[in-house]
């Protein structure tokens, strides 16, 4: 184990909030699109749309789904677009997609891809 911590600044954190049922297929669209992995939850929705949605009167399941994604920021827009089409964000009651700018991160990452990276630097 060594001592020195690898920071990351270079990241946004891709949160999806997507019906039950649906996550699945929308990581495996992001994956397409470069991210390199998620983190599914489940969640329960507690807010009005849950009773009825607006004049439509459109029932949302509460049922949901949390996707987490962190991506590079080149990557970021790709994949966004990428799970916003997939998860069908445009209809009402689907979800929500929003990205979130990560100030720093940690994590393990093999020293030989911190040398290829260096490298590419140069």
């Amino acid at each position: 184990m060594s001592d020195e911590i690898v920071v990351l600044t270079d990241a946004v954190l891709i949160t999806a909030i997507v019906q039950r049922g649906v996550a699945d297929e929308v990581v495996r669209a992001a994956r397409r699109a470069g991210a390199q992995g998620a983190t599914v939850f489940y969640a329960r929705g507690m807010g009005v749309r849950q009773r009825h949605m607006g004049v439509l009167g459109v029932t949302v399941n509460a049922e949901k789904e949390v996707i987490y994604i962190v991506a590079s920021t080149d990557q970021a827009d790709h994949i966004f677009e990428r799970i916003f089409t997939t998860a069908k964000l445009d209809t009402p009651g689907m979800g929500m997609a929003y990205v979130t700018p990560l100030e720093k991160m940690a994590t393990y990452i093999p020293p030989e891809l911190i040398e290829k990276f260096s490298d590419s630097e140069l």
